[in-house]
């Protein structure tokens, strides 16, 4: 029997059989899907594919690839190639889709079979070169990867390859001499000199490598992978005393990552320290990776992931391209796919604790919270001082309106923070706050709500959720009120803190005001149901009766919390009596929970 998604697939393949079947694109961007599921068993099995027609594989290749659903979409492309093998544009969609699932070795062969047809295909020229690199074979791969070139990027990628694999080959200095051939744009010297050095450090010019990459760290000294290569090399050539000086330059830059923490250390007990990569496979896996890591800040998400899926080959563990990958599988809103790779970092990393607090955030956004929870507790357990690990423990809590267990691992972190940072120590009292007044401890939540003001004076989100629970609660009125205005002032088109001025003057009495302000909160979030419901009883408060029932039945509609839905649909059928309390009191607290300090 065949699973739900693949179902989901077949009809949707169905739906559009009567469309006329497009060519490819040249472009990659159309071509690497991603994976919106983990579960193996979810996948389409021989048995599912061979049901398919050329067609049905085909359409339901696509509609993975809009989900960007790699491997389900390299599924139905090479099924829909096995019937129609001679159709050179399922061969390059399987080829491509393979690539962004990260099974080189399957798009090896789809990209041999393309060169057959087309020697200029620049991306099979690439794949099949890396392949050889990794096969040790440097002559076909310098061939190969040479002619995988077509612009900036991809001209600097190839030209790096293409040294590593002159050195694999034996001739580090024609390697050398390839990447210093190279012009183009302002920012190739730093990755020519980084791997220059790289190249020649391994072929035992080590003071030629020293130039190298003192001349990098001065182009750059932000750049983390100069910085170690750098700071390695002045282990072992200079002295312990100056490679800690460039890592506490980088620390004070980025205070803690842990591969400047863990060479920090190393360097302080007087350790030689290796170099980063110790084979041309190593020195390409992190040239790929060094160029696929600065993609999706330039928008070029999907030739990030060939770069990266690449890299990987090379070298499977590389934890920075692992969590490089993840990260773009997070950004393109597919955390299913960010936890296998997370789930791919080795233990000994001194990355592993970030993959692992990433990993819980990814479970928890699959629902898989109890997953993640225990992983979170794994991690402060091995340190109970890890801010982070504490905060994102207590964020899961409280988005799961585990209160109780959200204040007091809150108070577990404002217990270890450290003085003198009043700026990000605020919003530690902020989500504490919150757990408390959820939890009925006023008087505790009022507390932190004031002192998180004091840290942070006029912060938008800690001025609106205080002054809205004084004003919910028919005290300090006109105190309560300013602070909202005071917020609005700095967010005025947050449609939640615009619902509060609106919802703050509701409480007062104040029902024209509140039309006028709740009606601009429903411009900013019409989706919302807490605002429409808001805006439903200012409507009726003022005589608009037909509108405010047109509101209640849209909030109804919207899917509000279910024990507001009983009293929205109460409203609907009875109106606002005098004596009714509006269905959403606590609405902003209620939907805002500090998501947004």
């Amino acid at each position: 029997m065949f699973s739900n998604r693949f179902n989901r697939w077949t009809v949707a393949a169905i739906a559009l059989m009567g469309t006329a079947i497009a060519t490819v694109p040249g472009a990659v961007l159309a071509q690497t899907p991603d994976h919106p599921s983990d579960t193996a068993a979810e996948f389409p099995t021989r048995n599912d594919l061979k049901s398919l027609t050329t067609s049905g594989s085909y359409l339901a290749a696509r509609h993975a690839s809009v989900e960007r659903d790699a491997a389900s979409a390299a599924a139905f492309y090479r099924s829909a190639l096995r019937t129609d093998p001679k159709n050179n544009e399922l061969l390059d969609r399987a080829f491509i889709s393979s690539v962004a699932d990260g099974d080189i070795d399957e798009a090896v062969k789809l990209a041999e079979r393309i060169l057959t047809i087309d020697k200029t295909n620049r991306v099979a020229r690439l794949v099949v070169g890396v392949h050889d690199l990794k096969m040790k074979k440097y002559a076909t791969a310098q061939t190969n990867i040479n002619q995988s070139i077509r612009g900036p990027i991809t001209d600097l990628v190839a030209t790096l390859l293409s040294g590593w694999a002159a050195y694999g080959a034996g001739d580090a200095k024609g390697g050398v001499a390839t990447i210093d051939k190279l012009a183009g744009p302002e920012w190739y010297p730093l990755f020519k000199d980084l791997h220059a050095g790289m190249i020649l450090e391994l072929s035992g010019k080590e003071k030629d490598a020293g130039v190298r990459f003192e001349r990098a760290y001065k182009l750059d000294d932000s750049m983390l992978r100069v910085t170690e290569a750098y700071a390695r090399w002045l282990s072992r050539n200079k002295d312990s005393a100056a490679a800690t000086t460039v890592y506490q330059a980088f620390d004070k830059k980025l205070a803690r990552h842990p591969l400047i923490v863990e060479g920090l250390r190393d360097t302080k007990a007087g350790k030689k320290m290796p170099p980063l990569a110790d084979s041309a496979q190593a020195g390409a896996a992190e040239a790929l990776y060094g160029i696929g890591a600065t993609l999706p800040r330039r928008g070029g998400e999907d030739l990030a992931l060939v770069y990266l899926q690449l890299s990987l080959y090379l070298q499977p563990t590389h934890p920075l391209a692992l969590l490089s990958l993840a990260d773009l599988y997070e950004s393109v809103k597919r955390p299913q796919m960010a936890i296998k790779v997370y789930e791919r970092v080795p233990a000994s990393s001194p990355l592993k604790r970030n993959a692992q607090i990433q990993l819980a955030i990814d479970l928890d956004s699959a629902d898989r919270t109890d997953e993640a929870i225990k992983i979170l507790k794994g991690v402060t357990s091995d340190d109970s001082k890890d801010l982070e690990a504490i905060m994102a423990l207590g964020n899961i809590e409280r988005g799961r309106k585990k209160f109780g267990d959200c204040g007091a691992t809150y108070s577990r972190g404002i217990d270890v923070l450290p003085a003198g940072n009043d700026k990000a120590n605020s919003v530690w009292y902020y989500y504490r706050g919150i757990c408390e007044e959820r939890s009925k401890e006023w008087s505790k939540a009022e507390a932190d709500m004031k002192k998180a003001l004091e840290l942070q004076p006029d912060q938008p989100h800690v001025l609106n959720y205080l002054g809205y629970s004084w004003i919910d609660q028919g005290v300090n009125l006109d105190e309560g009120m300013k602070m909202i205005k005071r917020a609005v002032e700095q967010r005025p088109d947050d449609g939640y803190i615009v619902d509060s001025l609106g919802w703050a003057y509701y409480r007062i009495g104040n029902y024209e005001e509140a039309v006028k302000n709740l009606e601009r909160a429903i411009d900013l979030k019409p989706e919302d149901p807490t605002i429409n419901d808001h805006l439903g009883d200012a409507y009726w408060r003022v005589g608009r009766t037909l509108e405010a029932k047109f509101q209640w039945a849209h909030a109804r509609d919207l899917k509000p919390e279910p024990e507001e839905l009983p009293k929205i649909e109460a409203k609907l059928t009875n109106g606002l009596t005098d004596d009714s309390n509006s269905s959403a009191a606590q609405a902003d607290k209620k939907k805002d929970d500090g998501k947004g300090g």
